[in-house]
């Protein structure tokens, strides 16, 4: 604590401070939550109707079909039904709210504690920028303690899981992944990153007793209601089709309702989602040469790679050689593939921030940044939270946030451009002044 005091500008943008400022803000967050707790009175919107789906199945309805509440029928895997139940009898029949809101605050500290650790093992965000992903949001705050909405719940389980992918414990990820999905389905947004990944370590063959692991979990937790209704379960848990009320969207306000609710709109959207996914996993996720169909063959058998790729010498130098580089290339797969689909989602609504709020400072100082620049994208994550601040949003702050996630997609395209290495550099004497940075 004495260096960081006499390094203070050191500690606000060296991001090998990040542990220390970490820990002042999880102490901080504590005191925040407590105080949200205390002082803003609670909004109920999905708790009751999330006890009264569970009490359904507490007492004994295993149709899926026939579980629901006052907001309607019960919409999420299995997977939230054993989680929500513990919440259920851990509450007094959800009854005792004040102890759910301290059980979510608890889970809020345990989800920056994940998300801090990610953040350490890629050493690219500069540490002043948490003090703006930590106390600054109310939203956030907002849908952990006075919604306890669902949503937060998955998130925490996959920030877990990834932490898992950064250890190497891939198939312990995988488990936990495929849980955090049974929770909510908007967790598939990153499946596409995750299956780029584990072709890229194992190779068509050896990813599939991972991807049987994700299934195998799935079936399980879903077994008693399988039994009972399949179709019934299946439909309700992963309905991909169901249709968003326009009057509770964040991202579409602008457009006329008819179009909001047209199929023809969704698969555009679907469209331009995949598209978008492809084209950075051809140019931006691929790191190789080589075609991108080799990621099908053994690892093993693969032809040995040409010197590493260098994105702007600063997203990832060589993943073969750092394991730090190696972290950040797999959490940039894992966030954009997640963001690609935020942008293409057919509608946002306000607990959706959640999804992929905790990815933002990453996504926007995982690209080169110049001293200049630091003020761009602080004022890109201010104009987003102002956007799902709004409410009821409006036609200025649905254009305004498609504007600052296109300016993210934009330098995520160009930021991270890989320029290839034609031949090794012969060895010199003296270190360059990137090695030196290097080291």
């Amino acid at each position: 604590l004495r260096r960081a005091w006499r390094e203070r500008r050191a500690a606000l943008l060296e991001p090998r401070y990040t542990p220390l400022v970490a820990a002042c803000l999880c102490l901080a967050e504590g005191g925040v939550n407590l105080w949200v707790i205390r002082r803003v009175p609670y909004t109920e919107i999905d708790w009751k109707a999330y006890m009264q789906e569970v009490e359904g199945f507490a007492n004994g309805t295993l149709d899926y079909s026939r579980l629901q509440g006052d907001t309607g029928p019960l919409v999420y895997p299995a997977g939230f039904v054993y989680i929500f139940l513990g919440l259920y009898h851990a509450t007094g029949r959800g009854s005792d709210i004040r102890l759910a809101q301290y059980i979510f605050a608890g889970l809020y500290l345990l989800n920056l504690l994940l998300v801090f650790r990610i953040y350490c093992r890629t050493n690219k965000v500069p540490p002043y920028v948490f003090f703006f992903m930590c106390c600054a949001s109310y939203r956030i705050h907002s849908i952990f303690v006075l919604r306890l909405f669902n949503d937060p719940v998955a998130m925490a389980i996959l920030f877990l899981a990834i932490n898992l992918f950064l250890e190497e414990r891939w198939s312990w990820g995988c488990l936990l992944f495929s849980l955090a999905v049974s929770v909510k389905m908007n967790i598939l947004l990153f499946a596409p990153g995750l299956l780029f990944l584990l072709l890229q370590r194992f190779g068509l063959l050896g990813c599939i007793p991972k991807l049987c692991i994700c299934a195998l979990l799935q079936v399980v937790l879903g077994l008693p209601f399988l039994l009972v209704n399949p179709m019934g379960y299946l439909t309700r848990s992963f309905d991909l089709g169901r249709q968003f009320q326009f009057k509770w969207t964040v991202n579409w306000r602008f457009l006329p309702e008819e179009v909001f609710q047209n199929r023809v709109f969704h698969a555009a959207l679907l469209l331009a989602h995949l598209v978008g996914l492809g084209l950075f996993a051809l140019h931006r996720w691929h790191s190789s040469k080589q075609n991108i169909l080799t990621l099908l063959k053994d690892p093993a058998k693969r032809k040995p790679a040409s010197p590493c790729l260098t994105v702007n010498n600063i997203l990832w130098q060589a993943s073969c050689v750092c394991p730090l580089n190696a972290s950040a290339r797999i959490v940039f797969i894992l966030f954009s593939s997640n963001f690609l689909g935020v942008c293409c989602s057919r509608s946002l609504h306000y607990q959706f921030y959640v999804w992929y709020f905790h990815t933002l400072p990453y996504l926007l100082w995982c690209t080169p940044t110049t001293k200049l620049a630091h003020m761009p994208k602080v004022l890109l994550l201010g104009v987003i939270e102002l956007c799902w601040n709004t409410y009821p949003s409006t036609v200025c702050s649905s254009l305004s946030l498609h504007i600052c996630h296109g300016l993210i997609l934009l330098q995520l395209w160009y930021g991270t451009a890989p320029m290839l290495v034609s031949h090794t550099p012969p060895p010199s004497r003296k270190p360059t002044a990137i090695a030196k940075k290097g080291q």
